[in-house]
């Protein structure tokens, strides 16, 4: 348990940081989901606004610290792929 009023402090600190962490990470999770619905459904057009939004929503996470910037690198990839698959077909 934290004793000095510093440790304290950065408990409550790290409480309200991971608050929003978990709200942002949220919500990239619900713009891939998005992205995947796009892409289930087939049409190409949908998937490329879906795409838009979900690289943005990422990226986002990328620069608030939620999300390595690798990580985002290759999630924004792989959707890329997965995008022009659907945009060939």
């Amino acid at each position: 348990m934290a004793n000095t009023p510093g440790a304290k402090k950065a408990i409550r600190k790290i409480e309200r940081r991971t608050k929003v962490n978990r709200t942002r990470r949220s919500r990239v999770r619900t713009f891939l989901r998005k992205f995947e619905e796009a892409v289930a459904g087939g049409d190409a057009e949908v998937a490329k606004e879906a795409f838009v939004k979900a690289q943005s929503e990422l990226m986002r996470a990328v620069s608030k610290g939620v999300v390595h910037k690798n990580t985002g690198a290759r999630k924004v990839s792989r959707l890329a792929a997965r995008l022009k698959k659907v945009a060939t077909a």
